[in-house]
């Protein structure tokens, strides 16, 4: 018999535990047992604590009601007091293998794992594994709580970045250009690559627990989930790159890739070695 392995989903700012469920319904299909051997995928999605208007573009979509794990200008207080509400939301309904995350869940979710290796490293963590999607760290969150370097670079492509995906995602952009609005716009800033940047980031903290990491080539916040990339156990984790935005595809070949990426980080194996590499 094929285990049973329970998923968390925290969704982006300005959308919902119904809407990721439904962005995620595609690639989720091709994780359907096929014989009583198989792996069965169990995806629990949560609403953020916190009622919020649409993210840019998603109500062009999606219906009301639209929720967040902080506001737009939270502050690192806010994002706090998002991990304890995570942690009291575990408690009540985990417990769970892994979490799946999106933009605004990546950074509760990569936030929690690193507060945990600061703050308790000897206390399992929270979840086996964790999927990123069009993820990034929180900067102020390192920098100010956390102890990492961050150039004044970063800094800036960072803010630029959070800009240009606000232009590129709203509802004018998406009427007007569809999917080609997406732009990686940091091209026209640096000539540094993504783990070019991501590697000027340094901290004494990392995740260690099997990551995905999954970017679109065209988001303007691509470097971000490298950083995120880059943070995480350098003996289990995965990095995909789709063609498009931020977003999650969902073509066939998208799909078919994300679903194997999951069934890799979920495995007993990816686990074991990790252990082995820290002991």
């Amino acid at each position: 018999m094929g285990r049973t392995i329970r998923i968390l989903g925290l969704h982006g700012f300005g959308t919902s535990a119904t809407i990721f469920e439904s962005q995620t319904a595609t690639f989720r299909r091709y994780l359907e047992p096929k014989s009583d051997s198989d792996d069965r995928f169990e995806f629990h999605f949560a609403n953020g604590p916190f009622p919020s208007g649409p993210a840019a573009g998603i109500s062009l979509f999606y219906n009301a009601p639209y929720y967040c794990f902080w506001r737009q200008d939270g502050t690192l207080d806010d994002v706090a007091i998002a991990r304890s509400w995570l942690h009291d939301y575990l408690k009540r309904n985990g417990p769970f293998d892994g979490v799946i995350m999106f933009s605004q869940g990546c950074v509760l979710g990569s936030s929690t794992l690193l507060h945990l290796a600061k703050d308790s490293p000897s206390d399992p963590p929270p979840f086996k594994f964790a999927i990123f999607v069009c993820g990034g760290p929180l900067l102020q969150d390192l920098d100010q709580r956390l102890g990492f370097t961050i150039p004044e670079e970063v800094w800036a492509l960072d803010l630029a970045s959070r800009r240009a995906l606000s232009q590129r995602a709203d509802t004018e952009a998406i009427l007007k250009l569809g999917s080609d609005r997406w732009q990686n716009d940091m091209h026209e800033l640096t000539d540094l690559s993504a783990q070019e940047l991501a590697d000027m980031v340094s901290g004494p903290y990392r995740i260690n627990i099997p990551t995905v990491h999954i970017v679109g080539a065209k988001d303007p916040r691509n470097f971000a989930g490298y950083q995120l990339h880059a943070l995480s156990h350098p003996d289990a984790r995965k990095m995909y790159e789709h063609p498009g935005g931020h977003d999650i595809p969902r073509d066939g070949s998208t799909s078919t890739t994300i679903a194997n990426l999951v069934r890799w980080v979920s495995s007993s194996i990816v686990a074991s070695k990790l252990e082995e590499s820290s002991a």
